[in-house]
């Protein structure tokens, strides 16, 4: 069902309004038979995004509110999140930053609204991953990520003025094998990285190329009682 302008070959072409034999309606902007321009798209499920199109794809500058109460504002391409933009998610949390393929990626910042902490830095593919700083109500982590977790060199920071500089080292957990098990060899268990002091100090400038390339390291292995 459409109404709205067409073409001298009859497809749409111009303005219009639309609705989709899945219940879904558009208004908005076509060129030559496809949704182009600027609209705005209802899906039955509830969820409405309103922005620009380029045949038939989100692309451009857009918002996307999403059925469970997430919003997205910012750059699309071929449907996807990407380039810049701000996640706000259901919990209340609230992502700021680049992103690739629909996932963050690149520079951003993450704010837990439960806690108000939040990340700046480095994104992989969603995930915490490379330079970055984690900040808390009284103190800060500077240091590298890895895998959404600090690995590696870094420092503490603390608002009544000393740092304390350190590295987390990667751990792992193997469990002890029983006799009759002996063939049986399972992979150890990582668990979450150790924080081990090196100095404690007055606050000093910090950036990433301080710091010597992340080098995951095992610090022996821990054996489950």
């Amino acid at each position: 069902e459409y109404e709205g302008d067409r073409n001298s070959e009859g497809e749409r072409h111009g303005f219009g309004k639309a609705r989709l034999p899945n219940g879904d309606t558009y208004e908005g902007e076509y060129e030559c038979g496809l949704r182009s321009g600027q609209g705005t798209y209802r899906f039955k499920n509830g969820a409405l995004y309103t922005g620009n199109y380029l045949q038939n794809k989100k692309h451009g500058k857009g918002v996307f509110f999403y059925p469970d109460g997430s919003k997205y504002a910012g750059d699309w391409a071929n449907d996807l999140r990407e380039g810049f933009g701000e996640y706000l998610y259901p919990n209340g949390d609230t992502y700021t930053g680049e992103w690739a393929n629909n996932q963050r990626h690149g520079q951003g910042t993450y704010v837990y609204k439960d806690t108000g902490s939040k990340y700046v830095g480095s994104w992989v593919n969603g995930i915490q991953d490379g330079p970055g700083e984690l900040i808390h109500l009284n103190h800060r982590y500077q240091g590298r990520f890895l895998n959404g977790k600090p690995l590696g060199r870094g420092k503490f920071i603390f608002d009544i003025g000393c740092e304390q500089r350190g590295e987390y080292i990667q751990t792992v957990q193997v469990k002890e094998i029983e006799k009759e098990d002996e063939d049986e060899e399972e992979p150890p268990l990582p668990l979450d990285p150790k924080w081990k002091v090196l100095q404690i100090s007055k606050i000093t400038p910090w950036s990433p190329d301080d710091e010597d390339p992340l080098i995951p390291r095992e610090a022996g292995t821990v054996t489950e009682e």
